[in-house]
């Protein structure tokens, strides 16, 4: 008996929710399939029993070989069934058990003397199951059948041929690449689904030829698609196209007008559709979004809710890029804001908070503190969000605005939600001076009654930067030293470094804090012991109130340069000795290159850097390997190690890649080579390297490779004298140069005799990327002040013309060949202008930042201001060098 899902409450009024399939065992209805057998069928019991075993394949249920088999085979006998409804299940039920070749060929006579019935019904259906159910063999012969469906005159039919077509061409894309001419009439077709699915698949035919993509585009624009459907797709089509055209000039733009037209249709789905599209344009100018944020501004007081939202959301994207454009439509958002549907609601907010003015934001305020209580946390965050951006619009709001964020930081919300707050607030702080009191006590009222462990040690990290800085430190310190008694051991072990840090830079509150420090020493976990001894002894020990030192600031406060990865394997692989542990031993790379290359598709696995005892997978195995070779041990440290640069083509007889390991003085190319061909081994393995346009390096050791089997990954090396402590640069050719000998495939023995043999690779290329070691920092703008400007280098560049900014930003990463902080690597769509920042190491363990500000000058050209501080001035002359000169 069916159960009920949902219990009813007293206090409401709809009706309980019902599954007649709750509780259901897949062995009952196993035995219930039965009734297949019968030689009376039961048309309606048969549907509800495929119903049932539908349902259980759909939540997951697996069915075993053998029960697949003998329900595939019961259900085939209700194939003598005139019941169109039981033989729609029929077909259902073959497609989901997805049946194997050998079971195939049982239906395929039925499915396809249905393919040729005269109910359309069937015809449609047996289309469907059999493209899904058979392979290319069988498609070769009812494709015939196929290509007359698709022009065939009942547009089920033809829709259910399409459709088969649009999946096949996943499997059997030279079966269905031939069907163009049926398709392209059925494009011309009056039935709109028919349009629409021809459309799609002949779009996904021509995909990959981008004239053929063009030609279509051009044809279809001229107005011969009447289905809103297939518009929809034709417009996003439209939008590609322009995308990938080279000319994207203002009032010059192909295909603009077709755009434009269709903002005229008399569908509503294809309205929205031109609008949003002319919208997302790369580079849109104000004249072109007019008539589509006319359009939009029109669906904002339509009484269907799904175009108002449609609207109200496209419109919250523009007025990221183009708020100016967007004024115009104020007055009807504000109406929005008590519209029933809150996700409606919220979207007009958060766009009137980017459009709005100055004197429009403690109205706007009101009305955003009446519903946050009634939509989700998502929303909540984009509403943060916003209003953090419009703090930073209008610094003098501040007060209000940060009000407002301690307001709902104390409200019930997710750890999203949550955090979302206090990275707004933690924002504004370092953005607006006037703002820094005031939200730092918020975060210390919000961290009394805060239940996520990582936001009360965020905030505690953050306090202990900035609380010793404004102009009464000792009114934060009640709030640190709770966290030491209410907390779990995380926070605790945060707070005593807090604590620490206004130890070390406010010296008047030395003595409080050491009191305090004290007592943390009978805390009973250890890792909060431990701190408080390690601070007490670095701040002195005794409590006077005298200076603390430049270099303890600098432990407590200067942001971590090397990678815990590498920090946690060095400490790992430290053996315990007279010598004490070198941190500066550690390898700065910020990420750990494996040596082991992925697999290209079709290609033998290259072999990298790999003794034979093991593969290395970080730096610290490149400089084993490397110290382990006489020829090469004397170089000193190892700065840097690039990635895997590919010499040879995919499929090629030899598989070679380089990896460039920088040193002081010297640099070595490690040659990682596979023998692909299985007939052959080759011995005395080297590689010639030309220098000749690298005239600052000279060649002075090399190690051959003694012997290549098939299929086993080695190693030869060249090494390469350079200036030391500069950054040389060149470009090398590459001779690979071996003895080949024959290999008797039935015994695996090579002949005696060999033959030499050469090999052309790719050229290789040292660049001045190579020389930086791309090493993040956790707080870009406090490491920027603290590396002060007297090393400071400022200029500016034309980059010339590129096709987008985005573009400008990663030319400009790759060419120095450092780490982007902060998330700065990323442009927002459509923006004229941003800011990216970077750091690194430069040779000769010289920390580098560097400031990026990108502009857009005219359509097209990219102008940048470089900004350079670092350790030395003739590194920060340096990095100006590699920009002038790339």
């Amino acid at each position: 008996m069916a159960q009920p899902l949902v219990k009813k409450d007293d206090d409401r009024d709809d009706e309980a929710d019902y599954s007649p399939f709750l509780g259901i065992e897949k062995g009952a209805v196993l035995q219930e399939a039965r009734v297949f057998n019968d030689p009376q069928l039961d048309p309606r019991r048969c549907s509800q029993v495929i119903t049932k075993l539908l349902y259980l394949l759909n939540q997951g249920e697996t069915f075993t070989k053998v029960e697949a088999t003998e329900v595939f085979f019961a259900v085939t006998k209700l194939f003598q069934s005139k019941d169109i409804g039981l033989r729609r299940m029929v077909y259902v039920m073959i497609k989901e058990l997805s049946p194997s070749a050998d079971e195939v060929i049982i239906v395929t006579s039925s499915l396809m003397k249905d393919m040729t019935s005269k109910t359309d019904m069937y015809r449609a259906n047996a289309i469907r199951v059999l493209c899904r159910i058979t392979d290319g063999t069988l498609l070769t012969q009812i494709e015939r059948y196929l290509k007359q469906a698709i022009v065939d005159k009942n547009p089920v039919v033809a829709s259910a041929a399409l459709v088969s077509g649009i999946h096949l061409l996943q499997t059997n894309p030279e079966i269905v690449k031939r069907w163009s001419n049926e398709v392209q009439e059925a494009v011309q077709s009056r039935a709109a689904l028919v349009q629409f699915h021809a459309l799609a698949l002949l779009h996904q035919i021509r995909q990959n030829d981008r004239l053929a993509v063009n030609k279509l585009v051009s044809s279809l624009t001229k107005g011969s698609v009447r289905s809103p459907l297939a518009q929809c797709l034709l417009i996003r089509y439209t939008s590609q196209v322009i995308r990938e055209s080279a000319n994207t000039q203002a009032g010059d733009r192909p295909f603009y007008d077709f755009l434009e037209g269709c903002l005229r249709h008399k569908a509503e789905m294809v309205i929205f559709e031109a609008a949003r599209a002319i919208t997302e344009l790369n580079g849109v100018t104000t004249r072109e979004l007019t008539p589509a944020i006319t359009v939009l501004q029109l669906f904002l007081s339509s009484s269907k809710p799904v175009l108002r939202f449609a609207a109200v959301r496209t419109l919250n994207k523009v007025a990221m890029t183009h708020p100016m454009a967007v004024t115009n439509c104020n007055i009807d958002m504000e109406s929005l804001i008590s519209d029933q549907n809150r996700s409606i609601a919220t979207l007009a907010i958060t766009t009137l908070l980017k459009t709005g003015n100055e004197s429009s934001v403690d109205r706007l305020m009101k009305q955003i503190t009446n519903f946050m209580s009634d939509i989700a946390d998502e929303f909540k965050i984009v509403v943060v969000e916003a209003i953090r951006s419009l703090c930073l619009k209008f610094p003098l709001k501040h007060r209000s605005l940060m009000n407002f964020l301690s307001n709902i930081l104390r409200e019930e919300g997710g750890f999203d939600y949550k955090k979302a707050i206090v990275d707004s607030i933690v924002i504004l702080i370092r953005d607006i001076p006037e703002a820094k009191e005031t939200g730092l006590l918020h975060l210390c009222e919000f961290i009394e009654d805060c239940e996520f462990t990582y936001l009360s040690t965020q905030i505690l990290h953050f306090l202990g930067i900035e609380g010793p800085k404004t102009s009464d430190p000792s009114k934060y310190i009640r709030y640190i030293y709770n966290r030491v008694h209410l907390e779990n051991a995380t926070v605790r072990a945060a707070a005593v470094s807090t604590l620490a840090k206004f130890g070390a830079m406010v010296d008047t509150l030395k003595p409080r804090i050491f009191v305090l420090l004290r007592r943390c020493l009978f805390d009973n976990d250890d890792e909060v012991r431990d701190r408080a001894t390690l601070y007490l002894n670095t701040l002195g020990g005794d409590g006077a109130v005298v200076q603390t030192g430049e270099d303890v600031k600098e432990f407590l406060f200067g942001s971590l340069d090397i990678p815990l990865v590498n920090l946690e394997n060095s400490l790992k692989n430290y053996e315990p000795s007279e010598e004490s542990f070198d941190i500066y031993s550690v390898p700065r790379e910020v990420k750990t290159q494996p040596l082991a290359e992925k697999k290209a598709p079709g290609k033998k696995p290259t072999g990298l850097g790999a003794p034979p005892a093991g593969p290395p997978s970080t730096v610290d195995a490149y400089e084993k390997l490397l110290f382990s070779i006489p020829e090469f041990a004397n170089f000193g440290k190892l700065f840097k190690s690039s990635a895997p640069v590919e010499l040879t083509e995919a499929e090629t007889e030899y598989a070679v890649n380089v990896v460039k390991h920088i040193f002081d003085g010297h640099v070595v190319f490690q040659y990682n080579c596979t023998n692909t061909i299985p007939e052959q081994l080759l011995e005395n393995v080297t590689v010639i390297v030309d220098a000749s346009e690298a005239e600052e390096f000279a060649e002075v050791a090399s190690k051959p490779l003694k012997s290549l089997p098939y299929d086993s990954p080695g190693q030869t090396f060249v090494a390469f004298e350079k200036p030391e402590g500069t950054p040389a640069i060149g470009k090398f050719s590459n001779m690979l140069r071996f003895i080949v000998k024959e290999v008797d495939p039935s015994t695996g023995e090579a002949e005696d005799d060999g033959v030499e043999d050469e090999y052309q690779l790719e050229e290789l290329e040292v660049v001045a990327a190579d020389y930086i070691l791309k090493v993040g920092v956790s707080n870009f703008r406090n490491a920027w002040e603290n590396m002060g400007a007297d090393c400071e280098r400022i200029d500016e560049y034309g980059l010339g013309p590129r096709e987008s900014l985005a573009e400008a930003v990663n030319a400009v990463i790759d060419l120095l060949g450092m780490q982007p902080c902060e998330g700065t690597e990323v442009v927002p769509n459509n923006s004229r202008s941003h800011t990216c920042l970077l750091s690194g190491v430069y040779i000769g363990n010289v920390k580098v930042l560097v400031r990026l500000q990108f502009g857009l000058d005219g359509p097209k050209d990219v102008a940048m201001k470089l900004a350079v501080r670092s350790e030395d001035e003739s590194v920060s002359d340096a990095i100006h060098e590699i920009v002038a000169s790339g």
